[in-house]
């Protein structure tokens, strides 16, 4: 019979595994059955938060280019046309017209090119501050896609893990009908009495209740499964794939160089330092001078002594523009740039230590789970030769039927608390790839 903690352990990891709220992706098709890989992909296909980020780089890169447009110059076009009355007109003599200074319609149309010749390194600051936020934007998609990624081998191996309880859990069963059919015929040479197989059946009645649970959380795993997949309405998509048990070489030391190196969250961290930095050398620059020149060509009327007459005209300009004083702006706004780049400087080294935290817990998961699968085998043997020989001393009437029954119990639960190694092994080693950094999808 299974137990409530034997039941439980695995399905705790269920509550890990959180998502967007249900979206129906268009154009995805899906095969009648899953590989691991199969699910990773189509997981991280149909998930609609995958897309949202995609979009946060497509925006952020955009920002990239529109800092780039700060190093061309800026050309814009007028047209203006005004009205004026009344005007100023001079009477030079009572027989003479009038001496207008200026045209009642006025029409001005020019081009201005405008460039700014030095700026003390301001464009490229602003440009490696948007580039370091395109950065970012990146690095946040390769956490979301591992966290999908984790999350679709979870429930992939739940499943597995939960079809293969059932085989065991039905193998017992067998074995106690058999049992029960021997128990009826003792009963019918006199050798036994009605109340050996009354207890075999309650022992199947619970074997069965047990197989009920395991029917239903296959069920619920399937129903999760579909929600990763966004499927419009549940439709069970069966997974295919073995469990077995397959020990890997586990070097420590290799996996924390390598996870210090590859983690995205590091990566994050470090991004968000250099992010700090790029802002504060735009600061810095922002107090600088500005040096810039500009031009315009076109034409207007109102020359003397035609005024109505277009002429064409061209204006050059060279503005040095210097801060004086900015009520210590400036000065407040390093400050609070410092204090960024020291806060993202503490959270790398934190994130450091979690990640070895991380890497520590998984190797020992596994060589804890790996115990277990060699301890589990043994106790399958111990459990089996157990078996055996209450049913001899029950046949030979020098044991009891409830120890045939107790020893049919312990086999069964042996042999779930092997397939449990196996699957905290398994996810262990996933564990471990995501505690390195390692991309699984």
């Amino acid at each position: 019979m299974l137990s409530r903690s034997t039941l439980a352990a695995p399905l705790l990891s269920l509550g890990l595994l959180s998502g967007s709220a249900a979206y129906a992706q268009q154009g995805s098709v899906l095969s009648d059955s899953l590989t691991l890989d199969g699910t990773i992909r189509s997981v991280l296909d149909a998930n609609p938060a995958i897309t949202t980020l995609e979009e946060e780089v497509n925006a952020a890169t955009s920002r990239v280019t529109q800092t780039r447009g700060g190093f061309l110059p800026q050309v814009t076009g007028t047209a203006t046309y005004t009205r004026i009355d009344p005007v100023v007109k001079l009477q030079l003599s009572p027989d003479s017209p009038p001496f207008q200074f200026a045209p009642n319609n006025n029409y001005d149309t020019h081009i201005t090119i405008q460039y700014g010749l030095l700026d003390f390194g301001k464009k490229d600051a602003t440009y490696k501050l948007a580039e370091s936020r395109r950065v970012t934007a990146v690095d946040q998609i390769n956490v979301t896609r591992r966290d999908l990624a984790y999350s679709a081998v979870q429930v992939y191996y739940n499943i597995l893990f939960v079809r293969e309880s059932i085989k065991v859990q039905d193998e017992q069963i067998a074995s106690l009908r058999q049992h029960q059919r021997e128990m009826e015929k003792r009963v019918e040479g006199g050798v036994s009495t009605r109340f050996d197989v009354t207890t075999t059946q309650v022992r199947i009645t619970q074997a069965q209740n047990t197989r009920i649970d395991l029917e239903n959380q296959l069920r619920n795993q399937q129903v999760q499964l579909a929600r990763y997949l966004h499927k419009p309405e549940y439709n069970e998509v069966p997974v295919r794939g073995t469990f077995t048990y397959q020990p890997q070489p586990l070097d420590v030391q290799a996996a924390l160089a390598r996870a210090l190196e590859n983690r995205p969250e590091v990566k994050l961290a470090r991004d968000a330092e250099a992010t700090a930095s790029a802002n504060l050398r735009l600061i810095e620059k922002s107090n600088l001078p500005l040096l810039g020149v500009g031009a315009q060509l076109g034409g207007k009327n109102g020359y003397q002594p035609n005024l109505d007459k277009f002429r064409p005209n061209s204006t050059l300009v060279a503005q040095l523009s210097v801060p004086i004083y900015d009520g210590g702006k400036n000065k407040n706004q390093r400050v609070e740039a410092q204090a960024n780049i020291r806060g993202s400087q503490a959270r790398i080294l934190d994130t450091q230590e979690q990640v070895r935290a991380d890497v520590h817990q998984a190797a020992n998961n596994l060589q804890s789970s790996a115990a277990r699968y060699d301890n589990a085998v043994t106790q399958i043997n111990q459990a089996t030769d157990a078996l055996t020989r209450a049913k001899a001393r029950y046949r030979y009437d020098v044991g009891t039927n409830l120890d045939v029954l107790d020893a049919e119990t312990q086999l069964a639960q042996a042999r779930l608390s092997r397939l449990q190694a196996i699957y905290n092994y398994t996810l262990g080693q996933y564990q471990l790839k995501r505690a390195t950094g390692e991309q699984i999808w």
